[in-house]
Formats: structure tokens, C-alpha cells, sequence
């Protein structure tokens, strides 16, 4: 009997052993399963994109805004509003293809080409594509587009905290325009897409410590030195006109940034909210660090001290957001905080820059602090792929330095290129009326508060 079940066995087994072998090999050749959106990670892009947008009208516009004198705060709104109208054509016109698209020979590594231009050749069901977005994001390409297109817009943004108070309407315009075009659009692609040489090199940048503020905090130092100081700027220094507008432009800075970092990952997951409590985190620290720093200097904590010093920390946090926990995040905001208040307070004054709203001081020494403190701090426990210096991997911070002074050169050079260009021919600096009169009146033609009966 034992042998008469044996025997059935083998023989069943024999059967059966094609059949088992063929599963096997299927199983083995099944191919991955096809790309698909999640309406869970759609529906938290969708949220972050609008968060994004929220922080260059009303945000940005308002704390810039707030610091400037009383007959140039419409200017300063005007110039935010119309970036976020003509970057945007800019960008689904063609700016999405160059920075993200893809192109053959020399250029890869630099630049995408035209495939996307007018976003053709993307579907509104399409998933964006697995070396654009996460492999587990699955959200439509559409979306990614979309959210890209809000860094877009308030990118050269920032810049207008380095001149503000001093430049022609139409030179700002056109100077702006084309440093998306030749200046963001090249980085973007460097460090964000597949094909991007810093990219390729392994540069770490979660949210745009790089492509976003050190790329327009260079730009700002540039435009300042070229364009010259306000009008008797070191004789009679100007003192922010509403500072409550300042509060609630940072306000919603501090709202908007979770979008901003929290949304790069690409997910509703654990990622996100990783990114979301170092920025909020770091932006704390950095907070209450510059309000230390001005009660012990100064003897009174400031209020645009303690909002300037939340902006600060989101800036620095932002390329290190998915890379860093909490330990890091106060350490980035600790720092960034000392030497942003240096820079400020100390530099900028000894060499006389007028450094309008401290758009260098804050975002590129806070994008430059937040870059290199990512090769620093980088930790396994947040992305087990990544490590910075002091967890190992010190080829991570060498990499960070490489990314960091190529876009500081790249921009620089740039900004001045195209700063020389734009004031040959169409002009940059308000003349001295111009100035006198306020650029509200002079380039926009209207008054923010009317006088009273």
C-alpha cells in the first residue's frame, strides 16, 4: 500500500511538473503592472499645486509688499501677478518641454527640446512619466505640469526683492521672461530631469534648494550690484511701510511651503508628511532663532525679524525636506537662522549692496546653507537610498558642493548676460523722477491709499 501511494505520487508529480514549471515561468516573465492613477495621490497634488500658488499672489506679494515704502507696494503687486499670467504661457507654451522634455546628442545632459511644447503629445489620462514623477505617485502628467509650473512662477519672483524700489516696469518684464526662459529652465533640467547631467551625478534636491533659491538668490545679488542702489539709500534708510501686510505675507509663505516640500514627493504617503513636519520643524527653529538673535543684540524680538527668520528656515529646509528628520531639520534651522541674521544685519551694510528685501541675504545664503546641509544630513531613516557626511557617505556632500557652485557660476553669468542685453535696448533703471515720484504712480498709475478728505 505504502509503495501503491508512492508510486501514485511520483506519477502525479510527473503530471503535474509541466504544468508547476510553466506557472513558475510565467510568474517570472509576467510583465509590471501598468502605470495607473491613484486618485488619492491626484486629489493631495491637486491641493499642493494651489498651496504652491498661494505663496506668490497673495503671499509673496504681500510680505514684499509690506517692506517696501508706501508709493512702491502696487508695483510690487503688479510685478508678482504678472509673473504668475506670463510665466505660466511661458511654461506650457515650451518652458515644461526644455526644463523636463528630452532631446538627443550634446545637449541631453542641458536641456530638453520641443516635444511637449504647447504640452502636445500629453494626454489628459496619461501618468506622468516613471523618470518624472516616483514610481509609486502615479497622478497624471497633466498635474505634473501643473505643479512644476507654480516653482516656474515664483522662481524669478523672488528676484524682486533685490531691485525693488528702482526698476522700469517694462525692463523688469522683459528681464524676467527671459531669465525663466535661459536661466530656470536649464537648472530645472540639470537637477530634475532624467537626462540631467547633475541629475545623472546623483544632486540631491527635494523641493528646489537649487534650481529654486540659490538659482534666484544669485540672480538677486547680481541684479543689485548692476543696477545700483536706491536714491540716497545710505544716507536715509527706508523703513517698511506695513508691517501687519508683512505678517500675513509670511503667514501664508509658512502655509503655502507645505505644498511647496511636501508635495515633491509626489504622494500622498509617508514621504509627505516626513517633508511637511521638517519644514514646519526647521521653520520654527529658524523663527524663534532670529528672535533670540534680536532680543539678545538688539534688546527687542522684532516681528520682521521673527518673519523673516521663519522664511529663512523654509528656505533652507527646502532641499533637505525628504531627506532629513527632525534632528537635522532643527540643526538646518538653527544655522540658517545665524547666518542669514550675519548676512543681513552685518554684510550687507559693511559692503553697502542695497540688497533691497534681502532676496540674496535669505533665499540664495539659505538655499546654498540648505543644499550643502543636505549632503551633510541626509539620512537613511527618512529614503534608505540616500545619506549624507554624517551617516556615511561623504561622496554625497562633495556632490551637493559640485551642484551648488555650478548653478551659483551658471546664474551669475547669466543674470549679468542677460541684465546687459535688456538695459541696451529697452532699459532697466527708473530715472531719478521716476524714483522720486514712486514707481506706483510712474510705472502703474495708480496709488495704493487714497488721500483722505
Amino acid at each position: 500500500m505504502k509503495n501503491k501511494y508512492k508510486y501514485a505520487g511520483l506519477a502525479l508529480t510527473g503530471l503535474l511538473a509541466p504544468a508547476l514549471l510553466f506557472a513558475q515561468g510565467t510568474a517570472v516573465a509576467a510583465p509590471a503592472p501598468a502605470p495607473y492613477i491613484d486618485f488619492g495621490n491626484t486629489a493631495w497634488m491637486i491641493v499642493a499645486t494651489a498651496l504652491v500658488m498661494l505663496m506668490t499672489i497673495p503671499g509673496l506679494a504681500l510680505f514684499y509688499g509690506g517692506l517696501v515704502r508706501q508709493k512702491n507696494v502696487l508695483n510690487i503687486l503688479m510685478q508678482c501677478f504678472i509673473l504668475t499670467a506670463v510665466i505660466t504661457l511661458e511654461w506650457v507654451f515650451f518652458g515644461y518641454s526644455l526644463s523636463f522634455g528630452s532631446t538627443t546628442g550634446v545637449l541631453a545632459p542641458y536641456i530638453g527640446g520641443f516635444h511637449w511644447a504647447f504640452l502636445n503629445n500629453i494626454g489628459i489620462n496619461d501618468v506622468s512619466p516613471y523618470y518624472i514623477s516616483q514610481a509609486t505617485a502615479r497622478i497624471p502628467h497633466l498635474s505634473f505640469v501643473l505643479f512644476q509650473c507654480m516653482f516656474a512662477v515664483i522662481t524669478p519672483a523672488l528676484i524682486i526683492g533685490a531691485y525693488a524700489e528702482r526698476i522700469k516696469f517694462r525692463g523688469f518684464l522683459i528681464f524676467s521672461v527671459l531669465w525663466a526662459i535661459f536661466v530656470y529652465n536649464p537648472v530645472a533640467h540639470w537637477v530634475w530631469s532624467a537626462d540631467g547631467w547633475l541629475f545623472k551625478l546623483g544632486a540631491l534636491d527635494f523641493a528646489g534648494g537649487t534650481v529654486v533659491h540659490i538659482n534666484a538668490g544669485i540672480a538677486a545679488l547680481v541684479m543689485t550690484l548692476m543696477i545700483g542702489s536706491r536714491r540716497n539709500y545710505n544716507n536715509h534708510p527706508t523703513a517698511p511701510h506695513n508691517i501687519p501686510l508683512v505678517v500675513i505675507g509670511a503667514a501664508l509663505l509658512w502655509f503655502g511651503w507645505f505644498g511647496f516640500n511636501a508635495g515633491s514627493g509626489l504622494a500622498a504617503d509617508g514621504l509627505a508628511i516626513s517633508a511637511f513636519l521638517a519644514t514646519h520643524v526647521a521653520t520654527a527653529t529658524a523663527a524663534f532663532t532670529w528672535a533670540l538673535l534680536d532680543w539678545t543684540i538688539s534688546k527687542k524680538p522684532t516681528v520682521i525679524g521673527i518673519c523673516t527668520g521663519a522664511v529663512a528656515g523654509l528656505v533652507a529646509i527646502t532641499p533637505a525636506a525628504g531627506f532629513v528628520g527632525i534632528l537635522g531639520a532643527v540643526v538646518i534651522g538653527i544655522v540658517v537662522s545665524l547666518v542669514c541674521y550675519f548676512m543681513v544685519s552685518v554684510v550687507k551694510h559693511k559692503f553697502g549692496y542695497d540688497d533691497s528685501l534681502d532676496a540674496f541675504g535669505v533665499h540664495g545664503i539659505g538655499g546654498i546653507i540648505g543644499a550643502l546641509a543636505t549632503g551633510l544630513l541626509a539620512t537613511p531613516a527618512i529614503q534608505s537610498s540616500y545619506s549624507g557626511l554624517f551617516y556615511g557617505n561623504p561622496k554625497q556632500f562633495l556632490i551637493q558642493i559640485i551642484a551648488t557652485v555650478t548653478t551659483i557660476v551658471f546664474s551669475g553669468v547669466m543674470t549679468y548676460i542677460i541684465f546687459k542685453i535688456v538695459d541696451k535696448f529697452w532699459g532697466i533703471r527708473a530715472n531719478l523722477k521716476e524714483e522720486i515720484a514712486g514707481l506706483d504712480i510712474s510705472q502703474q498709475n495708480e496709488m495704493a491709499y487714497a488721500e483722505s478728505d
